[in-house]
């Protein structure tokens, strides 16, 4: 236990909120949110993404289109282009703001109350950045489920299904809401661990003065 410390648990928030933030970039602009094989080509298959549509067949490789209007995308589409470009801006904003609040950085040093903010608001932009790139994520896996299940369409019609960006995108959010949490954690360790001096300092002054007394 004598290693999980308030500084070892920051740069723990720092690294998870990383790798958070670095995958939801990645799948930000991934075109593998939505995968359909036809059945009557098993040669083409088609990915879907929030920026491009692309075929792959075996002649040619992967060929990808961007869409021609962003009006005319369905509705989920366009939201989750918004929320995703928001979920990396908050999330490298977490990051820089939560910087000056490490205790391996010489900022801020004698200034604990700000270091402790700035952990504090790094978490909250984190806990954003999380709960923005899961929303999106859950709302096309979800109209994805409700189009494949639609008795409206013929059984031989092609259907879309979960590509792997979607699980990507389920990890980076988690990643940026654990991150988060590791900040909050190391500022409630923080905060014991002075609460702790303070009181060892206060029971040693009351020895010495004890034993002044005495003399």
């Amino acid at each position: 236990m004598a290693l999980l410390t308030s500084k070892a648990m920051q740069r723990m928030a720092v690294f998870v909120t990383f790798g958070g933030l670095v995958t939801t970039l990645i799948t930000t602009f991934l075109p593998l949110w939505k995968t359909m094989n036809s059945d009557l080509n098993e040669m083409e298959n088609w990915y879907s993404g929030l920026w491009h549509m692309c075929l792959y067949t075996e002649e040619v490789g992967v060929q990808c289109k961007s869409y021609d209007s962003m009006l005319a995308l369905p509705l989920d589409l366009q939201i989750s282009r918004v929320l995703m470009l928001v979920s990396v801006f908050t999330g490298g904003l977490a990051l820089l703001v939560a910087l000056p609040g490490l205790d391996g950085l010489r900022v801020c040093l004698d200034r604990c109350g700000k270091r402790r903010r700035f952990l504090i608001l790094g978490g909250v932009l984190s806990w954003v950045s999380g709960i923005t790139a899961l929303a999106p994520v859950s709302v096309v896996a979800y109209t994805t489920v409700v189009e494949f299940w639609d008795k409206g369409f013929p059984d031989v019609m092609p259907r879309w299904e979960y590509g792997e960006a979607m699980f990507s995108g389920w990890f980076g959010g988690l990643a940026l809401l654990i991150g988060g949490t590791f900040f909050f954690i190391a500022v409630c360790m923080a905060d014991y661990d002075l609460k702790s001096k303070r009181v060892t300092n206060n029971s040693q002054r009351t020895r010495e003065y004890c034993k002044t007394e005495v003399l």
